[in-house]
């Protein structure tokens, strides 16, 4: 099956620089949820040269640029799913670049990091 993050629609990318490019998740968990992915085909976020882990840093900036602009969240989360036990479906390395809003998780603090770990304290 072709990796579905290798040549992206032109349509379908919201942003980009040299080597990366950024376009709204199809499942989105949150509006305004963006992927942030490298045009080169690398499985890891760790497999990335320092260039390309540079741009999507600079990436991320632009995406919270759009995200203000478009959608006013209360805040984000910026993660990334390395091998398949922390997640990862698609092996292709990507960023969620994901806005949050008061009141999109029930409790104070639940829709942190931590809480992707069932019964670890935040």
């Amino acid at each position: 099956m072709p990796c579905p993050f290798c040549n992206p629609a032109p349509e379908d990318i919201v942003a980009r620089n040299d080597l990366c490019y950024a376009r709204y998740d199809i499942h989105p968990v949150s509006p305004g949820h963006l992927l942030v992915i490298p045009f080169r085909h690398v499985a890891g976020y760790f497999d990335t040269t320092y260039e390309e882990r540079m741009a999507l840093a600079r990436l991320i900036d632009d995406c919270r640029e759009i995200s203000e602009r478009k959608h006013r969240p209360d805040g984000y989360n910026i993660g990334v799913n390395v091998g398949e036990a922390a997640g990862q479906v698609v092996m292709h390395v990507h960023v969620h670049f994901i806005p949050r809003y008061r009141g999109d998780v029930a409790g104070e603090h639940e829709g942190g990091v931590r809480g992707a770990v069932p019964g670890r304290p935040g």
